[in-house]
């Protein structure tokens, strides 16, 4: 799943998040997808064993491995139709997951750049599609996955989040090894115009901010 608009942009570097973590592949054996090597009746069969786990879709992963950002993002580009996965990143909340700032996701959460022409999504499909602004640094690779950098999903998440839900992963993001403080996005988000909720959005990273500042003391 290449960086949007990869033709024009260089192709950002892997993220690896937390120290020494490396992607964890299909390839290795320890992540598997229904339908490749074992069916989904297998798989779940060999989760009730206890020899994997659900990450998300249709993916699980081996029981003697750990979750990680890689597995995460990997798992769920699997649930985005593979002609699409090219075309998106992985935004938002399910960013905020594949970071582990955030319950897994009930939806896919797909982002993509207005500018660019995108086919739509087919029905039942486990992922819903946003048409946003992009820029160039919104986006990194994670697992070899397009994903949302921090920033852009605090961002994201601050704007568009529930509302039961939204501090709590934004300070999770910042108190992260993401190197995302909440400061640098209120400012991103207070130099922005004509953004809906701009005003709600303000408040939610100032609670967040507040919060790990009592939590500190």
């Amino acid at each position: 799943m290449p960086p949007l608009d990869s033709a024009d942009v260089a192709a950002p570097p892997e993220r690896r998040v937390g120290a020494g973590s490396s992607p964890v592949t299909s390839t290795g054996g320890a992540l598997f997808h229904a339908g490749e090597i074992f069916t989904s009746a297998e798989l779940q069969a060999m989760r009730l064993d206890g020899l994997v786990r659900l990450v998300i879709g249709d993916s699980y992963l081996r029981s003697d491995f750990r979750e990680d950002a890689a597995t995460r993002s990997q798992a769920a580009a699997r649930c985005v139709p593979h002609s699409l996965r090219s075309r998106v990143a992985l935004g938002r909340t399910c960013a905020a997951w594949v970071y582990g700032c955030a319950p897994a996701p009930t939806l896919i959460s797909l982002v993509t750049d207005h500018r660019r022409r995108t086919t739509a999504l087919p029905p039942f499909s486990r992922a819903v599609m946003h048409q946003v602004a992009l820029g160039p640094f919104d986006v990194n690779l994670v697992g070899g996955v397009s994903v949302t950098t921090p920033l852009r999903t605090a961002l994201d998440v601050a704007v568009h989040g529930e509302d039961g839900e939204a501090v709590g992963i934004l300070r999770a993001i910042a108190s992260g090894d993401l190197d995302c403080p909440l400061r640098l996005v209120e400012a991103a988000l207070d130099g922005t115009s004509r953004v809906p909720g701009k005003a709600r959005a303000l408040a939610r990273l100032r609670a967040a901010r507040a919060l790990g500042t009592h939590t500190r003391g």
